[in-house]
């Protein structure tokens, strides 16, 4: 598929409380052209990060962690105001990020290869990164579900490039901006809003 065989989409959408209907935030939808160029500083940010020390990477998913801590009610508040959660749900979910990024921090220093005896010689397997990792988010827990895929792929090396449902956006934005603050490498973790009839599939091909 060509960018002008991909189809274009409204230019922004509306994330509403589902609980009154209220408008919460209009949204910029990320276009077939924006999702390439998100791609491109994507394998710039990994480079980066990849060839950080894995100590290193894995203080930097210790310091998004903590930083997701202490904007743990701002975010759960956030949640149930786009999700319609309880906020003891959102609570919850908010530790569960926190709870992840600790979790892959500490497995960042353990990605190690192995040597698997053969007949006539071994077999190393190498734990390498991949390079862009695209994580679709759902409405229903729009942050420990999003966490399950990035928290893992930063862990490993990787940068991420993270599609949220339409609907509920709101929690994931502030959580890459988390992790910019955090300091993780500019580009590193990137929200995409959008459809999934455009930015989903545009995902799939390379930059042209």
């Amino acid at each position: 598929m060509t960018p002008t065989d991909r189809p274009e989409r409204p230019l922004e959408h509306h994330v509403l409380d589902p609980a009154t209907e209220e408008l919460l935030a209009t949204v910029p939808s990320t276009t077939v052209a924006e999702v390439d160029a998100a791609v491109v500083r994507a394998k710039e940010a990994r480079r980066v990060w990849a060839a950080l020390a894995p100590a290193d990477r894995a203080r930097g998913l210790r310091r998004f962690a903590a930083a997701v801590d202490a904007e743990a009610e701002e975010l759960a508040r956030l949640e149930v105001r786009e999700a319609g959660h309880t906020l003891a749900g959102a609570r919850w979910e908010a530790a569960n990020v926190r709870d992840l990024l600790d979790y892959a921090a500490g497995g960042v220093e353990r990605l190690t290869g192995r040597q698997i005896p053969v007949p006539g010689g071994i077999d190393v397997t190498l734990l390498e990164p991949l390079g862009v990792v695209g994580v679709i988010a759902p409405w229903n827990f729009p942050m420990p579900i999003a966490a399950w895929g990035f928290a893992p792929a930063l862990a490993a090396g990787n940068a991420v490039l993270l599609k949220p449902a339409e609907t509920t956006p709101l929690t994931v934005l502030r959580l890459a901006r988390i992790a910019l603050d955090a300091g993780l490498p500019e580009h590193l973790l990137q929200v995409l809003p959008g459809a999934g009839a455009v930015t989903g599939d545009a995902r799939r091909t390379e930059p042209t």
